[in-house]
């Protein structure tokens, strides 16, 4: 079993996390790494207090107390426009002052997202390529968790 925190931007602080929860269920974007039978057990889920990380200090060190053996940046840090600009602070003092290995991504980025930051540039323009890799599936992930798309959730 791997225990994981999740911390999401606080631009999504109500966000009910379905999105990152199906992709846990499903194993899809960051957590395809993880074998369908291993348990996956979030022991936390917190968002980062606003920028830049109010909730920093505190969060990752809670979820480490229960358990947490690696922290998940949500994909939403990187949805929002623009990108969190405090992606690599808050992964380098989750690794470095708490001790524990970050990756970031969660969720298949949907397609809508793609889409718009494509058209926008700012991914290009703020370097998000070296976060995306491990969340930019298919065309058939993305479509999946699109929320704007008529068949999501729909089998």
């Amino acid at each position: 079993m791997v225990k994981v925190g999740i911390m999401i931007c606080d631009r999504n602080r109500t966000c009910t996390g379905n999105k990152c929860f199906k992709s846990i269920i499903e194993r899809d974007g960051a957590f395809a790494e993880y074998l369908k039978g291993e348990p996956i057990e979030v022991v936390g889920w917190m968002a980062c207090g606003g920028c830049p990380g109010e909730r920093l200090e505190a969060a990752p060190a809670d979820m480490k107390k229960y358990g947490a053996e690696i922290i998940y940046l949500a994909s939403c840090y990187l949805a929002g426009y623009p990108i969190c600009p405090y992606i690599e602070d808050h992964k380098k003092y989750i690794e470095t002052v708490v001790g524990l290995p970050v990756k970031v991504g969660t969720h298949p980025m949907p397609s809508n997202y793609i889409k718009t930051h494509t058209k926008a540039g700012d991914w290009k323009r703020d370097g998000a390529d070296k976060w995306l890799k491990g969340i930019m599936g298919s065309q058939e992930d993305a479509d999946k968790y699109d929320s704007t798309n008529p068949n999501f959730l729909k089998k």
